[in-house]
């Protein structure tokens, strides 16, 4: 489980607890709280996006250097004539 899904369970338990509370007051804190795990699930899928973007970069720039020191061993130094 993520953080994100954790977050989404917080939110649907805040949500069940809000609706079947009589007490107003309860029920606008319920209500808080599930829009605070909201965010906070928000959050967590911008911070996992951007990590997956960033180990993507990693790894073509991880390959492309592997590439570039792979062609070296190929090419042939130039002679003087």
């Amino acid at each position: 489980m993520s953080n994100a899904d954790y977050f989404r369970a917080r939110v649907d338990e805040a949500l069940r607890a809000a609706e079947g509370e009589p007490l107003a007051n309860v029920r606008e804190r319920c209500l808080r709280a599930a829009d605070a795990w909201e965010a906070m699930a928000q959050r967590a899928l911008r911070t996992d996006r951007h990590r997956a973007e960033e180990a993507s970069r990693r790894a073509l720039r991880d390959d492309a250097a592997a590439l570039a020191a792979s062609a070296a061993l190929f090419t042939r130094p130039e002679t003087a004539g």
